[in-house]
Formats: structure tokens, C-alpha cells, sequence
């Protein structure tokens, strides 16, 4: 591939791992940076090149921003506004707030640097296999390899100006949230009903009622008691406020969608702090007669 950009990766977690990990096969130059010394390890036994500091990214061509919230994108461009090349690009992929990033958009301008959102849904098989859906927000097909950077992860779907990727992103959880939430209610009263779960599902997966949650999610997560699909249960929650709060600024605020937002919060309150968000199935469960476990189906 020629003139392979340069690509710096903050933040090497369950997703931004597997993603960099792609991008050092299709033989980018990537050098990434994060805080657990083991998530550094990996990247470099990739073939990529591990750093100590953030700073130490400047001279990439594109840094890619996978991290938890706003607080610490600001705060990682804020190390790199200073140091990075005029004319060079950050890109983040992390579930922003769509406000914030155009508040941030501006800033880097103003030291010559571009800012491009770009979330994805896919979860962490998404990011192995390259499948994600990207919502980009801004001028992405201006960003020299940045069009084919993408094509390597996943889908690109171009949303709008800057911010728009994170909109949508936010937009797309609170359903996603919405039908993991109900159809882990209407198992659970199938459950109580002596209805098999796997029947349940096998309907439901071939009528109406169908959704990723019942297409992927209980099969994948629920139903093998692994609750391992790599998205923090606090991470949707966290999507789910931003979505509420977009509903406020256009004033159509979201009544289902605060109702929902409790429904969470409450729920979290009795999981532990990473749990990942289709444990929350565990919290319907145990409503029932019997306990999470009573989930599993005989082989």
C-alpha cells in the first residue's frame, strides 16, 4: 500500500485493540499509547509500536482517539494540539458528546488541525473482523487515506458536519438499550410462564419483535452466561444520557428515553462497576421465580 499513512492510536482497549491490530496487518505504520501496560504489549506483538506518552504520537499523520468519554479526549488533544503538524488530522472514534465536539472541532482549528468524529457499532467482533459501522461527521474524503484507513475497519456511513457522528452514535445506543431492556423483560416473563428461553427467541428472531439484542446479543452473551461483549454496561448509560440530552436541545425531549435512563441507573446500582451491559439481563432475571442461571437451557 503506498504512502501508507502515518497512525497513532490512543487508547487500546477491547475495541481500539482489535482495531489497531487490523490496521498493522494491512500494513500501516501504527504506534499506540495506552495507560494498561498490557493493551501496549499487544500492539507491539502485532508488529505495531508501543509509546510511554501521548505526545509521544505528535508526529503521526492521524491519531485515532478510542477512549471512554469527552473528559479524556479533551484532555489527550489538548497534549497533542501543541505538538502535532499543522495540517494533520485527529480522528475520534470514541462515543463523544456531539456539543462538545464541535466545541473542540474549533479549538484544534485554530492550531491547524482537523477533527473528525467517527464512532462505530459493531461491538468488539465487529472491531476483529472489520465489520463496524463508522458514522463520520466532517470532511473525511478531505483527510488524504483517511477513506481507505476506514475501509479496513468497517462500513463508513458519512452522517453530516463534525459532532454529527456522535449524535448518531448516541442515537442508535438509546435503541439499542431500549430493545436489550425489553427483551430481556419479555424472556424473563416467558421464564415465569415455563416458555424455553431458546423458543422464545426462535419466534421472536422470525417475527416482528426482532432486533439485534434478540439476534445477537442473548444468543451470543445472555444465554451462554458469558456477558463478555466488551461494552461497559456504564459506557451505555453514559450514550443513553447524551441521547436525552440532544432530545432537550431540539426541545422534543425523549420521555421513554429518561424512563429508560432510570431504568439503567437503577439497575447499575447492583452490578459491579465494569459490568458489561448485557449483564444487565441478569438484573431482569432475578425479578423471576428463579435466579440468572435459570437462563441457561439444557444441551
Amino acid at each position: 500500500m503506498p504512502h501508507s499513512p502515518e497512525i497513532g492510536f490512543v487508547g487500546l482497549g477491547n475495541m481500539g485493540g482489535p482495531m489497531s491490530t487490523r490496521l498493522v496487518a494491512a500494513g500501516y505504520p501504527v504506534a499506540g499509547f495506552d495507560l494498561a501496560d498490557s493493551a501496549r504489549a499487544d500492539l507491539a506483538s502485532s508488529g505495531g509500536r508501543s509509546v510511554d506518552a501521548v505526545g509521544d504520537l505528535a508526529e503521526a499523520d492521524i491519531v485515532i482517539l478510542m477512549l471512554p468519554n469527552s473528559d479524556v479526549v479533551e484532555s489527550v488533544a489538548a497534549q497533542l494540539a501543541t505538538l502535532m503538524r499543522p495540517g494533520t488530522t485527529i480522528v475520534d472514534m470514541s462515543s463523544s458528546e456531539p456539543t462538545r465536539t464541535r466545541r473542540l472541532a474549533e479549538r484544534l482549528a485554530g492550531h491547524d488541525l482537523t477533527l473528525i468524529d467517527a464512532p462505530v457499532s459493531g461491538g468488539v467482533r465487529g472491531a476483529v473482523d472489520g465489520t463496524l459501522t463508522i458514522m463520520v461527521g466532517g470532511p473525511y474524503t478531505d483527510v488524504p487515506g483517511l477513506e481507505e484507513l476506514f475501509a479496513r475497519l468497517g462500513r463508513v456511513i458519512a452522517v453530516g458536519p463534525v459532532g454529527s457522528g456522535h449524535a448518531v452514535k448516541s442515537l442508535n445506543n438509546l435503541l439499542s438499550a431500549a430493545h436489550f431492556w425489553l427483551t430481556s423483560e419479555a424472556i424473563a416473563i416467558g421464564i415465569q410462564l415455563g416458555v424455553d428461553p431458546e423458543v422464545l427467541l426462535s419466534v421472536i428472531n422470525t417475527s416482528s419483535g426482532r432486533s439485534g439484542s434478540s439476534e445477537a446479543k442473548w444468543p451470543n452473551f445472555v444465554l451462554p452466561a458469558t456477558y463478555d461483549s466488551g461494552f461497559e454496561a456504564q459506557l451505555m448509560l453514559k450514550d443513553l444520557r447524551i441521547a436525552v440530552g440532544l432530545a432537550d436541545d431540539v426541545a422534543l425531549p425523549s420521555v421513554l428515553g429518561r424512563d429508560l435512563v432510570a431504568l439503567w441507573q437503577a439497575a447499575l446500582e447492583g452490578l459491579p462497576p465494569h459490568a458489561d451491559h448485557t449483564e444487565i439481563a441478569k438484573v431482569l432475571l432475578a425479578r423471576t421465580s428463579g435466579s440468572p442461571a435459570s437462563v441457561a437451557t439444557t444441551p
